[in-house]
């Protein structure tokens, strides 16, 4: 069983702390980013940054879904969601670039063992990039 990550980046012309804030905002934000691979996205506790605890279904494939429930810390210039149900962490980090900033997004989880953790580790960083992908490119159209 090996450690599967999958990552993702994208340019913003907003400030890092306004992209920050952004991603870091669970209750108003978030739901209208995410991608259809989310289902029953809710707010447990919190909702604003540190200390926010949330719970969706991530639908990978039509055969594939993960029940998720997040606990999220924030620092300087990281987000963190860690899954209580499973090894999985994903990580948001906004750096300035220029005017703007960039956000990078990876999500890192343990793999299965044997022929099935080798095609996990193959195929599923790319279906999981395509989903960044579509949080990044929501929050960007958020943004602007």
């Amino acid at each position: 069983m090996g450690q599967v990550s999958a990552s993702n980046s994208l340019d913003f012309d907003a400030a890092p702390e306004r992209v920050l804030e952004a991603l870091a905002d669970y209750e108003t934000v978030r739901p209208r980013i995410l991608p259809d691979q989310y289902l029953g996205y809710k707010v447990v506790e919190g909702g604003q940054g540190n200390g926010t605890v949330v719970e969706w279904v991530l639908k990978a494939t039509e055969k594939r879904s993960r029940n998720v429930l997040a606990d999220v810390t924030v620092s300087s210039d990281t987000i963190t969601e860690t899954d209580r149900n499973s090894s999985m962490v994903t990580k948001y980090r906004v750096a300035p670039r220029g005017s703007g900033s960039v956000v990078t997004v990876t999500t890192t989880w343990n793999g299965a063992g044997g022929i099935g953790g080798f095609f996990e580790g193959l195929f599923a960083p790319i279906g999981l990039k395509k989903i960044q992908g579509s949080v990044l490119a929501n929050l960007q159209r958020e943004l602007s």
